[in-house]
Order: C-alpha cells, then structure tokens, then sequence
C-alpha cells in the first residue's frame, strides 16, 4: 500500500504541480488583463494538451487582427480625409513587433494630398515605404477602424478642406430615369346647380445617362374639367443634353436651359451654355431652392409658377404649410404662388428666388457663356438670337470684380460690379448695369440700373440674412426679358410701365433658447410713370415649449398692377396660428393640432389629430373638424405614405358647399444593366443599391426606402462631387441574408446613378462543429474559410464555429498555423429541410 501510495503520489504531484502552474497562468493572465486586456494562450491546452496549438501570435503578440482589406476612416495629421478600403499588411516594428502596416500606392498617397515625391523608398510597384521620409508614421486602430498618418508638412499637398479628387469621382452606370408625379381633384358642389369640376396635373421628368452625358426633359400637363367644358395645357418646361467638364470645373449644356443669374437676370433660352459649377468646388455653396409657407383656408390647391411655368401643383390641409421639396428651373425668377381656396377665393404671393452676394475666393475664376435663342412660356413671343457671357474673378483682400454682356438684334447691355467681404459685418456687392433697348413699335431708350445686396450670419444674435437687396432703374431702362416678350405676334400688346425700384429681404432671426425664431420675407416694386406697385410680405413666429409647437404667420398681398377699382387686389391680409400638442403619454407619434385662418374673405378655426403609424413611420395621417363663418363646418381627411416604390397621397374634405376628393401618386424609375427598379421621387442625383437576395432592406436615414423582391432600391438624394455614406440596415436582413460591409461611399457627378454594390451572403446560419480524423477538436482560435466565398471566421472552443450564407452542402478551408500539418479540409451536408434559424451541424476536416 505505501508503495502503490508513493508510486501514485508523483502522478498526482504532477497533478498538483500542472494545476498549480495552470493557476498562476490564470493569475498572470488576469493580471495581464487588468493591465492590458491579455489572453495567456497556455489556457487553451490545460484540458486538451494534444489537441494542437493554434497560431495566436496574431491575438497574443500582434495587432489583434488578420492582415488583409478593411474600409477605414483614413486621417492625416488629425484631420479626416477620406473613407476607403485600405490593404494592410504584417510587418515586425523597431522593437521587433508584429504589427499592421497599409499598402498605399503613389495615387493612394495623392488622393489624400501627400506628396508621395518625398518619399525615397517604394516596396515592389504597389507600395510606398513610410520610413522613406523622416518623422511619417501610420497608426492602425482596428477597432475604431481608423488609419492615422502622421505626414510631415512639407510633405502636405495644400488643398481646401473636403476636396475630392477628380479621379475619385464616378460619373455612374448607364441608365434610363423617370420621376413621375400626379394629382387629382374631384370637387361637387352643394345646391341645385350640383355642379361638377375635375383637375389633373401631371408631372414627368425623364433622363437617360450615356457615360458621362445626361439627357433631361421636363413636361407638365394639366387639365380642368366641368360640366360645360374642358380646358387642358401640355408643355415642355425644358429638354437638354449635358455633362461635366471635371478639368474646367464646368458643365456644357445644349438645349432648353435657362442662365445664371448672378450678374443679370436668368433666361430661358434654346442653343447652347458653358458655365461654371460651384458644386464641384469643396465646401461651396450648394444650389438653393426656397422654401415656400402659406396658410390655407381650406384643402386648397397650391399652384407654383417659375418664369411663367408651372412647377409645382398639390393639395394641401387646412392651416399652415410648407413646401421645401420644388425642382426649380433655373438659377433664377421670382416664384408666383396661387392658393386656390375650395370656395373659388384665391390668395397671391411671391418668394424671392435670386442668389446672394457674388464672392469668390482669391484667384477664383467662375464664367459662363451662352448663345442661342429666347425662349418664353408664351408661343406668340418671337425667338430673338441672343449672346451673353458673364465674369467673376476673386481678387486679393476678399475683394471680388465681376461683369457681363449681352447683346441681341434689339437689346445690348454691359455690367460690372463689385463685392467685399467686411468681416463681421457680412458681404455686399454693388454692380451697375447700363442697356440700350427698342421695343416693338418704340424708339430705342438707353438707361441704367444700381443694385446692391448684402447677406450676413451674425451668431451673436441668430441672425441670417439670406437676401436683402435694393435695386434702382433709370427711367429709360429695360431688362432683355422686357424686350424680348415685347415681339410678340400679337397686335393688342402695349409697353409695360418700366420699374422703378425694387426691396427685397429674406431674413430668419433665432430669439434664444426656447423663444423660438422669426421669419420674414418681403418683395416690394414701384413702377415709372405710374402709382401702381406689387408687394408680397410674409411675417412668421415659431417656436416650441415642452414639445408643444406653436407658429403665428402673417401675409400681405398688395398688386394694384392688374386692376386699379379693385379694393380686394389691392390689399389681401391674411393671419394665421397654429398649436400643435403631442399625446404621447396616451398615443404613441400623434398629436393634436388647433388652427385660426384670418382674412378679409373669412375666418376659419379647425382643430384635429395628426400622426405617423407603421414601423418606420411610413404612413402620415391627418383629420381635422373646422367651422367657417361662409361655408359653416367642413371636415377633412389626408393620408401621405411613402412606400418602397414611390409616395402615395389622398385627402377628402366637404363643408357646406361642396365635397372634395383628391388622391396623388409620385416616383420613380429606373432601367438598368440589372433590369428595372422602382422608388420614391428622386433629386437629381441618385445612388442605385445593390444587394442582391437582401430583400425588404431598409437604409439607414431614408424614410420608407427598402430594397425591392430582388435586393434593388433608390437613394433618392445624394449629394454631387461629393462623399456619400449609404448604409444598410442589418437588423432588418432576411433569414438566411448577412452582409459582409454594409456600409459604401460614394462620389457621384451631377445627374449621376452611381452603383452600391453591397456583397450579400444569402444562405444558412450554421454552428459546424469541426473534428479531426483523429477524433480532436479543430484548435481554439482557428480561421474557417468556406471554399464558395471570401472571409474567414473564427474557430471557438470544442471545435465549433458559427458560418453564415451556407450553401446546402460545401467545403470548408480550416488553418491554425503555417505548416502543412496545420491546415485542412472538411465536406458539410446540411439537413435539406430545417426551419431553425441556426443550423447544428458537424463535418471532419481531413
């Protein structure tokens, strides 16, 4: 017995000993961890010595990460730069450590404004060697995956900040595009006429993209119907064919377009422009579209009109609205808003659309010439030939000079003006303009115009000048659109009153904290020769107090021009307050509204519920009860929905004299390489994801956008000349779906449809176990890669390893070190009918 006890004691000292050591690894390795996050790898062997040690010195002594291609946030010297896909390599540092280094190529090393000259020693062809220049270094951070470069100065290409090289930018796949908007109105009148009146409106903008060439055209129809006639207008706003100039910074355009308007008011003409585009430039100013807000009496019918066209037409509720989704036609004209009441009544007004002060950046040369022939909304007006060419040149000391010509069979005119940045004090410009003009049937007048704009942010006090100007004309002067629509084929024309001067202001003022902000717009002319003037003002007050929203509006609508006896034209006031208080205590994204409509015409007062509903509030909704002191008490229903294939619209509304339906559809479409996609209404450049077998995917910040039956979907807007992040939503993947990255950049050129591309693994969710042909587990920490795409995943305890987008059966490529007796090979089967979402299955790997 002592001897079988002493015999035995060495294998359990041995035992004892083991685990002691096994302890103190353990203590190590907790210290370790304490320190510095560390795993003792001499764990993994303690219960299963012979099952074969891993290569861990990536995880142990490493950078914690396999070399290979990773999109990562790439920063020189702390300043961000780009997004993209570097390669990254392993090799050992000064002190002899196994870390991550990127392959960057002399393009590479450009793009992100190094210059990559400075550097003395390249790796093969592809690689440039960082050590080749004193002080550079780069950082790998896989976590945050990030790519830090410290890059000495001298070696910083000086670029403004957000450029975009011209090689990164992608002028998109071929395609066909079309956006589609239609609306429709149904009104019966009460009372024994019982009359009936019906209006459509109709709005298509298709395109087709040929490599860089972008071909557009705008045509809208409308038609108005009643019992005892129908009158209907179809037009072609505009068809062009353009593309980028990326050397020139310029877009070419020929066809119907209209000209700047920077230095003279825009035209519409018909030939051919080569102007400069500012969107191409870094940080510029994108194009603006204004922002339209009104009051509507009833469930009223916005019309917009731009230079003589109708660009916008809908239905709107009752109360305040606003309208910041137009496509305008040009750089500028003032926009003519009707509100048609349901009672017959309407209301007039105009937003100024005109660009602000002229300012370049020093050296900064931005030019335009066009040539062809004007072009009106009304066929009768002749098509005069005409040249314009305009001029904007940044000078030292923020100073700008600018000008411009145009000339015509009966019209000429020269320009030149000046602007000043003063600091904080804003920018202003001042530019005089003198014509030689002849009317039809007039003898030629010579006169001048003075304008002078200013705009300015003064944070100090949240204010914002968008636009305030002063414009003075000589009697005697005329624009080139005065002229031009005086040849017109009709013989009843007269001479127009020539303006005199003309205000405007766009000014938004922020009161502080929770005081809310004040909104003003104002267009204000008087003419030569006559008492009659226009002025169009609009005063509103928002704010907002524990969550409860509140808006005061005030409009006046003055215009004696069209008929003087008329004490209603003359001055239209109307006064508006909204409240809206959110219910989400009792009812989840709803909120009730109370609105009081005050004009010379009636007084209204409604008060309702509003709301979003589905998933991704997809769905808006409205229903209000009113009362008016002329039609009594009226009710109204509206609905909006965006769905995967466009937005779908629908109100009802009936009072005392009348009932009214409207319905409203509008999208878009997409013929591609890959087939045909469908969407909500698009911008003018797109982005066209791709994630084939990813159904039903929702991207990240676009409301109701999901990819279609086939993994398709249309970003609807994305920003030109620019880097743009499309995102998949991965919580909402199909069963069996997983994407590797699902996150891209973008940069698109104007008019673009610039392809996603996500790569999708469409198959099983499977927790293989992996032994091998002596019956152990594959190795803790081994990489598994199925044989029928790229990546790897990682190999846990027991020899399992969870794979996504299997197929039904396969190979699977397992290794655990460098040598040949580290690496094998092991066949699957999976179970040909399984509903559960995560697949057990085994396979030995020979």
């Amino acid at each position: 017995m002592p001897w079988d006890y002493t015999t035995k004691a060495p294998r359990n000292h041995a035992r004892t000993l083991r685990i002691a050591l096994g302890c103190a690894a353990l203590g190590l390795g907790v210290q370790q961890v304490l320190a510095e996050d560390y795993f003792n790898p001499a764990m993994l062997d303690i219960d299963a010595p012979d099952q074969g040690k891993p290569d861990l010195s990536l995880y142990e002594s490493g950078p914690g990460i396999a070399p290979g291609e990773y999109q990562v946030d790439v920063y020189v010297n702390n300043n961000k730069i780009a997004n993209k896909k570097i390669t990254f390599e392993l090799q050992k540092s000064a002190k002899g450590e196994s870390i991550l280094q990127p392959c960057l190529s002399v393009e590479n090393l450009k793009s992100l404004g190094i210059q990559s000259d400075k550097f003395s020693v390249t790796k093969g062809d592809d690689c440039v060697d960082l050590s080749g220049l004193p002080d550079a270094s780069a950082t790998f951070r896989p976590g945050q995956q990030q790519l830090l470069l410290s890059i000495p100065q001298a070696a910083i290409i000086p670029v403004p900040h957000g450029y975009v090289p011209p090689e990164e930018m992608d002028n998109g796949i071929n395609a066909f595009l079309l956006n589609y908007s239609y609306s429709a109105g149904d009104t019966h009148s009460r009372g024994d006429d019982g009359s009936h009146q019906r209006n459509e409106y109709l709005n298509l903008r298709p395109g087709v993209n040929l490599g860089a060439w972008r071909f557009r055209n705008y045509t809208t129809w409308s038609q108005t119907r009643d019992d005892d006639s129908t009158q209907h207008d179809f037009s072609s706003v505009y068809s062009y064919a353009q593309r980028n100039i990326l050397s020139l910074g310029s877009v070419v355009t020929f066809g119907q377009s209209s000209t700047p308007s920077d230095v003279f008011d825009s035209l519409s003409f018909t030939g051919a422009q080569i102007a400069s585009d500012d969107d191409m430039l870094p940080d510029s100013m994108k194009g603006f579209a204004p922002r339209i807000r009104g009051v509507a009496h009833s469930n009223a019918q916005v019309v917009v009109r731009q230079n003589g066209y109708v660009i916008y037409q809908n239905y709107v509720a009752p109360g305040a609205f606003e309208i910041n989704d137009l496509y305008p036609t040009g750089g500028s004209g003032d926009l003519n808003v009707t509100v048609k009441e349901t009672d017959g009544s309407e209301q007039h007004f105009v937003v100024p659309y005109a660009s602000v002060p002229v300012l370049q950046r020093e050296g900064r040369f931005k030019y335009s010439l066009t040539g062809g022939r004007y072009r009106s909304y009304d066929d009768s007006v002749e098509k005069t030939p005409f040249l314009q060419g305009t001029g904007i040149y940044g000078l030292p000391y923020d100073i700008t000079l600018y000008g411009g010509m145009q000339t015509s069979q009966y019209y000429d005119a020269l320009a030149l003006g000046t602007g000043k940045n003063i600091g904080d004090l804003g920018a202003f410009s001042v530019d005089v303009t003198a014509a030689k003009s002849r009317m039809q049937g007039e003898k030629s007048t010579q006169g001048r115009a003075w304008r002078v704009r200013y705009s300015k942010d003064f944070a100090t006090t949240g204010t914002h000048f968008s636009l305030a100007g002063y414009r003075y004309n000589s009697d005697g002067y005329a624009t080139m659109s005065d002229v031009m629509n005086s040849y017109t084929k009709d013989d009843d024309w007269t001479p127009p009153d020539g303006r005199r001067d003309r205000q405007e202001a766009t000014v938004d003022q922020s009161l502080g904290g929770s005081l809310g902000s004040l909104t003003l717009s104002l267009v204000k002319e008087n003419y030569w020769h006559s008492d009659q003037s226009m002025t169009s003002l609009s005063v509103g007050y928002n704010g907002s107090w524990n969550g409860i929203s509140y808006g005061l509006n005030y409009g006046l609508s003055k215009n004696t021009q069209d008929n003087e006896d008329d004490d209603e034209q003359k001055n239209e006031q109307t006064i508006g307050l909204n409240v809206s208080v959110p219910l989400d205590h009792w009812l989840k994204n709803t909120w009730v509204n109370y609105t009081l409509n005050n004009s010379k015409h009636d007084t209204t007062q409604s008060v309702g519920l509003s709301g979003t509903a589905l998933a991704g509030n997809n769905l808006s909704w409205g229903v209000q009860q009113g009362h008016s002191h002329d039609s009594g008490y009226s009710s109204n229903l509206n609905t909006d929905y965006k769905a995967t294939y466009g937005e779908m619209t629908a109100g009802y509304s009936q009072d005392n004299q009348q009932h009214q339906l409207n319905v409203g559809v509008q999208g878009s479409v997409i013929a591609h390489a890959h087939g045909v996609t469908f969407g909500q209404p698009m911008g003018d450049t797109v982005a066209l994801v791709e994630a084939p077998g990813a159904s039903g995917t929702g991207i990240d910040n676009q409301t109701g956008v999901k990819t279609d039956y086939r993994g398709y979907a249309i970003v609807p807007y994305v920003t030109p000349y620019h880097h743009n992040t499309v995102t998949l939503d991965t919580e909402s993947l199909p069963s069996g779906a997983d994407v590797g990255q699902a996150t891209k950049v973008i940069t698109p050129t104007r008019g673009a449809v610039v392809r996603a591309s996500f790569d999708t693994r469409v198959g099983s969710r499977v927790l293989l176990t992996l032994t091998r042909s002596d019956g152990h587990p594959v190795p803790f920490g081994a990489t598994a890669a199925p044989a029928h795409e790229n990546g790897e995943f990682i190999v846990g305890d027991g020899g399992q390893v969870y794979l996504t987008g299997m197929h039904e059966r396969g190979t699977v490529n397992v290794s655990w070190g460098r040598g040949a007796s580290a690496h094998c090979s092991a066949h699957y089967q999976l179970p040909s009918h399984s509903s559960d979402p995560v697949i057990n299955a085994t396979a030995q790997c020979v």
